[in-house]
């Protein structure tokens, strides 16, 4: 079993500058040692799961011991006071729009905390509760999904999509295509929706751009006969 002290040494032994510089683009903060995504999974399969030590890597703000904490930790051991505190520190793009979203959708309180999130003021922890929430729909068998919430809240992306913060509009966008992927009841009304809103635009590092197509990106889903096929897990 690895301190964190030594799992920390083992990152920073892994760490790239081009990668580095490559993450700092691309919304990940500092501290941080620049390691890919495929060496956090080779340190992964050595440590397996580890609740404890994922707290305390998370726990160091380093944006890959972050990373690799929501890899190893046990999502179902994840308290509400866990999960609360890892949204408020999830600072870096990575770790709010994938880390915490996967751990807590794979959890007990994802569907509890997704609805209490995307109400928040802070954009960061609204837009991991959007991610929660497309997470959410894509593993949870439709009977078991509260369907008409989820059409209130797809009413409420196409009312609000166009002037909510920058981040979270590619969220909600994001949150149309899970929905008419994964919960086949509501895929016509996400394309119908997706269609009501149009092109969605946000800003990434200054460059204006286009979030993806909904309406082709679920009926690409539809043509490959694909619709309701839920994920078994969504970290990667």
């Amino acid at each position: 079993m690895l301190t964190v002290e030594e799992t920390m040494a083992e990152l920073r032994s892994m760490g790239e500058d081009n990668i580095k510089r490559i993450l700092l683009k691309h919304g990940v903060k500092e501290p941080l040692f620049g390691v890919k995504v495929e060496n956090l999974k080779k340190l992964q399969k050595k440590i397996k799961t580890d609740y404890h030590l994922a707290k305390q890597l998370y726990a160091t703000g380093n944006a890959d011991a972050m990373y690799l904490a929501g890899l190893i930790t046990d999502d179902d051991q994840m308290t509400l006071a866990d999960l609360r505190q890892w949204v408020k520190r999830a600072n870096s793009d990575n770790i709010c729009d994938y880390t915490v979203p996967w751990v807590a959708a794979q959890g007990k309180y994802g569907y509890q905390l997704s609805l209490e999130w995307i109400d928040d003021p802070q954009s960061h922890v609204a837009a991991a509760g959007w991610s929660t929430l497309s997470c959410h729909v894509a593993l949870t068998a439709d009977d078991n999904l509260d369907i008409p919430l989820l059409r209130k809240i797809l009413d409420r992306v196409v009312a609000t999509i166009h002037t909510s913060d920058n981040r979270i509009r590619r969220k909600m966008n994001a949150f149309v295509i899970a929905l008419g992927s994964y919960v086949a009841p509501l895929t016509d009304e996400a394309i119908a929706a997706a269609k009501n809103i149009g092109v969605v635009n946000y800003e990434a590092d200054g460059t204006a751009c286009k979030a993806a197509d909904a309406v082709e990106y679920i009926m690409k889903v539809k043509n490959k006969g694909a619709i309701g096929k839920k994920k078994k897990e969504v970290k990667c």
